[in-house]
């Protein structure tokens, strides 16, 4: 008997070990604000991350929605690329001050409610930058916020003036649709659920086109069967990171001030 009920507690141990080890999966959903579409990417009825522009049209409904369904809000903050194409509003470029640099993320900051990190729209030219990273992160290191890094160039410095400043900071592995056939989607698809076995976790990055939408409307729903878990993108904020929502409480209105 005594036997039996070792047995027993070693089974249930191994149950709870590997329910422990399931492996996760993040989907930061980009360029949230301009389309009234993109509420409906929004609205799926998963735990998506939506990374929204400032001063768009939706930016602040998409937020205040994302909220209203316990989503994680990031700022999606445009940044300099170097092909030249153009930022929109907002946008964060290397012939900044600090005073106008640390202004401009204010500004964008209060335009997007909830809002609990940042990561980079474009920024192939800005990341790569030691100087304008690293007055972001003395920034996000204020405000106690977080990076996420977009990786729009293998030369980011991002990740480095992270480390340098306190910052929490993470990066994306796949982007989900810079083709979207179907099979070029699938086949990134499949490489995230790849990457997330192997190292447990993975972080990926999509945008509120239909086809995307259609997409994941679709594979969401089956991760269950493949043994993924579907977490928003604070899930992957270490314990000692506390998650402050900008403009919400004292320590970003005092860093306004």
């Amino acid at each position: 008997m005594h036997g039996l009920l070792k047995l027993l507690l070693l089974c249930l141990l191994g149950c709870c070990t590997s329910a422990a080890a399931k492996p996760q999966i993040a989907i930061i959903i980009d360029d949230i604000g301009y389309q009234r579409s993109d509420l409906d990417m929004v609205r799926l009825p998963y735990p998506l991350t939506i990374a929204i522009l400032p001063f768009t049209p939706y930016g602040q409904q998409s937020a205040q929605l994302a909220y209203s369904q316990r989503k994680d809000v990031m700022l999606h903050m445009p940044m300099q690329a170097s092909n030249g194409k153009a930022l929109g509003p907002g946008g964060l470029t290397r012939d900044m001050t600090q005073a106008e640099f640390t202004h401009q993320l204010s500004l964008a900051l209060q335009d997007i409610p909830y809002a609990i990190g940042v990561n980079n729209h474009m920024g192939s030219l800005l990341t790569e930058l030691d100087q304008p990273m690293a007055w972001l992160m003395q920034y996000l290191h204020q405000r106690q916020l977080f990076f996420v890094d977009s990786l729009t160039t293998v030369q980011s410095r991002a990740r480095h003036q992270a480390r340098q400043h306190g910052v929490t900071s993470l990066s994306r592995h796949v982007f989900l649709d810079n083709d979207v056939s179907e099979e070029a989607l699938q086949q990134q698809f499949d490489q995230l659920i790849r990457i997330a076995r192997q190292h447990n976790k993975a972080i990926a990055i999509g945008h509120p086109y239909p086809e995307t939408y259609h997409f994941l409307q679709q594979k969401l729903a089956k991760l269950p069967e493949l043994g993924i878990e579907l977490v928003p993108i604070s899930a992957f904020l270490p314990k000692e990171h506390r998650v402050i929502a900008a403009g919400y409480t004292a320590p970003a209105v005092a860093a306004l001030e």
